[in-house]
């Protein structure tokens, strides 16, 4: 079995992972621009929204709450799903730390 030594990283590292991990695919950036757009929680409109089946969409959603940045409420049959406001503003907080990160100049060039 492997090990795995994800722990031995600084906490915003892995969450950073995990975040760029569940944005990876261009629908789960579909989703959230869609998500974002919305005033309400949205159930079978995401489907509709898609080129893509009601199953793989569920997937896509299951990635994306999995890393926190979506959340689902349970609606009766359907469950409906909004961005997590919060967990939304961790992710952009380390991203926006990560990205202004300034780079020391090279004397010589690296590549």
């Amino acid at each position: 079995m492997a090990y795995s030594k994800k722990k031995e990283f600084e906490n915003d590292e892995i969450i950073a992972s995990e975040i760029a991990k569940a944005l990876s695919h261009p629908a789960r950036i579909a989703i959230i621009k869609f998500l974002s757009i919305q005033k309400t929680c949205i159930c079978n409109d995401i489907v509709e929204h898609l080129p893509l089946s009601q199953s793989t969409v569920s997937q896509h959603l299951k990635e994306l709450k999995s890393a926190g940045l979506i959340k689902g409420q349970i609606d009766g049959p359907r469950v409906c799903y909004c961005i997590d406001k919060e967990n939304w503003k961790k992710a952009k907080d380390i991203f926006t730390e990560l990205f202004s990160m300034k780079f020391e100049s090279m004397k010589n060039k690296c590549c």
